[in-house]
């Protein structure tokens, strides 16, 4: 999803084997020695620009690799980015496999798990949502970068998204940018209403539906209720702000019968039904069919991902310029807000022909400088701590800065290598739940499900 023209996508299946080449001449040890320092060298040689005469190797010196990715837009391409590499240095040219959009989360997945499980080496590095990290480690599809990134290399990541990257002990991703539903607002509506951001669930319906009677909006709450991976995410927000949670901590049974996971899709449920602030719609909605009514000026409050903003405030596709507000979700009485952690991180194929130069291309794709990047051009919240305090991030991206501590407080979904069998089993007995108004029947059925799964 993106605030640009949409660019066709690739078809789910990832394609082509890729002809490896030998590294070259640098030896396996300099080469080691040289990947700390490459995301910042290569960012640094592009800064330069071809003025300085940038080397042009022939392809056949060039170790050749493939890193395959959702499809981010925004003001360049993923494809962009890879360009930007292979112009950088002479050692490792790499080609871009465009998937789907992270809207269609589930043929991405599939793609990857397609190629990955063929175990031939294709693609070298992929970009992977961080829920399914623990699957692919599991399955031993992601080569463990402890050797490459030991402990005191990862101190500039924020530890949330570390841990994330981390399955059974070892580090089997590297962060790389992160993202977390959000509360977005309708400044002007709110003044008229108020003034003050409601931080209560309740507070937030009873506002809602006052600027909804009062027909200065059309919709009061915008979320997203499609049997999909984004309902798992709206669930997991609201779940954990009730003091809830979908499973155990030790993660061998579930818990989303118990009182604080009820009451909180019982709220759901009741924007439809009870205070008829969202409409029924929002049942079928994933993220754009929800963002559209927003950035239309017929809503109030939404429920979001961070690629809203740039939207937002931008006179060709919104009409709500500079009157839109973000803050942390709201919560129940004491509970605090939260937010799910979204994002894609990096990996390597533990099958790659081509580990060295797939390794010099993850540094790169998570330098610093690469981040910033992706971070001005995407909208996509940087792993790295350092960054918030980025001037041109700040002045650019003022939501992103303002909001460091919704993206870093950020709660995950379940960490679970079942986690492809839990999260339909979630989407299919949420739904349902949302569907009949029968909340507690639903989701005792959902525990029992979700415990025959993960025990």
């Amino acid at each position: 999803m993106t605030d640009m023209k949409k660019r066709p996508t690739a078809d789910s299946k990832l394609v082509g084997h890729v002809t490896t080449m030998p590294v070259g001449h640098v030896t396996i040890a300099d080469r080691r020695q040289f990947l700390i320092g490459a995301g910042t060298m290569g960012a640094a040689a592009l800064a330069l620009g071809t003025g300085l005469g940038i080397r042009k190797a022939r392809a056949q010196s060039r170790a050749e690799i493939s890193f395959a990715s959702a499809a981010f837009f925004g003001k360049e391409t993923f494809g962009d980015l890879i360009k930007a590499f292979n112009e950088s240095q002479d050692r490792v040219l790499v080609k871009n496999i465009e998937l789907p959009p992270p809207s269609s989360s589930t043929e991405v997945y599939q793609g990857l798990v397609q190629q990955l499980a063929r175990r031939n080496g294709t693609p070298d590095v992929f970009s992977q949502d961080v829920i399914w990290i623990a699957g692919f480690a599991a399955a031993g599809w992601a080569l463990p970068l402890d050797e490459y990134f030991p402990a005191d290399k990862r101190s500039a990541y924020f530890t949330g998204t570390l841990d994330a990257c981390t399955y059974d002990g070892k580090l089997t991703a590297l962060p790389w940018f992160m993202d977390s539903g959000m509360f977005y607002y309708r400044k002007d509506v709110l003044e008229k209403h108020g003034g003050k951001v409601p931080e209560a669930w309740a507070d937030m319906a009873t506002i809602a539906a006052a600027a909804q009677k009062a027909g200065d909006i059309d919709f009061g709450y915008l979320w997203q209720g499609k049997q999909a991976e984004v309902l798992v995410c709206d669930a997991v927000e609201i779940i954990t702000s009730n003091n809830g949670a979908i499973l155990a901590p030790d993660g061998k049974s579930a818990l989303i019968n118990q009182k604080g996971a009820v009451e909180a899709i019982q709220f759901l449920y009741d924007t439809i039904a009870k205070t008829k602030i969202s409409p029924q719609d929002v049942l079928s909605w994933d993220e754009e069919p929800s963002r559209q009514p927003f950035t239309s000026g017929k809503a109030m409050f939404m429920r979001n991902w961070s690629y809203v903003w740039p939207i937002a405030q931008d006179a060709k596709t919104s009409q709500v310029v500079d009157k839109v507000g973000v803050a942390p979700l709201p919560s129940f009485p004491g509970g605090k807000s939260s937010a799910c952690l979204g994002g894609y991180q990096l990996g390597v194929n533990a099958n790659s022909k081509q580990r060295e130069a797939a390794i010099e291309l993850l540094t790169w794709l998570s330098s610093t400088e690469t981040q910033h990047r992706i971070a001005l051009n995407f909208g996509l919240a940087p792993t790295r701590p350092a960054l918030f305090e980025d001037a041109q991030i700040k002045k650019e991206q003022p939501f992103m800065a303002s909001l460091e501590k919704v993206f870093t407080g950020a709660t995950a979904r379940p960490k679970t290598a079942q986690y492809a069998k839990v999260t339909l089993a979630l989407q299919s007995g949420i739904s349902k739940a949302l569907v009949s108004g029968n909340v507690q029947a639903e989701m005792d059925a959902l525990a029992d499900q979700i415990t025959k799964i993960v025990a």
